[in-house]
């Protein structure tokens, strides 16, 4: 998805409004999400509403380096089932003119059930993106990202996300 959306929208608006990073980005998106999680003889996964917010500074025109948070939640029958995360994350992107770029981090998870105390712990978090301009400092940045965590002692959790989002740089 991201690929072919990069490479049918790039030339157009790389002609027209050129990737320059350069100080304060400011960036949020919504998307779907599938949760997985395992803990002591239990397994799952639910499919749900995700979202991002990420903010932070430009140290290159190809690297930049921010805070986030993801999250992720599902309520049903009563019920309801939130992951999230916080980190800080460096996005590269190997070309310095281009909109693709790598994302990575480390942060803190948390997994909240209904009628649970919620969890928190060590997380990781990876993923892919574009950033399409489309005005001058402003661009639809679609992504995927792969987050996971150990929010306690026996369970694991993963966040798979695929989002639409507006970066403003």
């Amino acid at each position: 998805m991201i690929g072919l959306l990069a490479a049918g929208l790039s030339s157009q608006g790389a002609a027209q409004h050129p990737q320059t990073r350069k100080g304060f980005w400011i960036g949020f998106g919504f998307g779907w999400g599938s949760l997985g999680f395992s803990c002591n003889g239990c397994t799952g996964s639910e499919s749900a509403v995700s979202g991002y917010l990420k903010l932070g500074g430009t140290l290159s025109p190809n690297l930049l380096l921010g805070g986030e948070t993801n999250g992720w939640t599902k309520s049903q029958g009563g019920s309801t089932l939130t992951a999230g995360n916080a980190s800080m994350a460096l996005y590269y992107y190997p070309q310095a003119t281009g909109g693709f770029f790598l994302r990575g981090g480390v942060g803190i998870v948390s997994l909240a059930a209904t009628g649970f105390s919620s969890e928190t712990g060590f997380g990781l978090v990876t993923g892919v993106g574009y950033d399409l301009r489309v005005a001058g400092n402003t661009s639809i940045t679609p992504v995927a990202n792969f987050n996971w965590g150990a929010p306690e002692s026996g369970v694991k959790q993963h966040v798979f996300q695929l989002a639409l989002g507006v970066t403003f740089h």
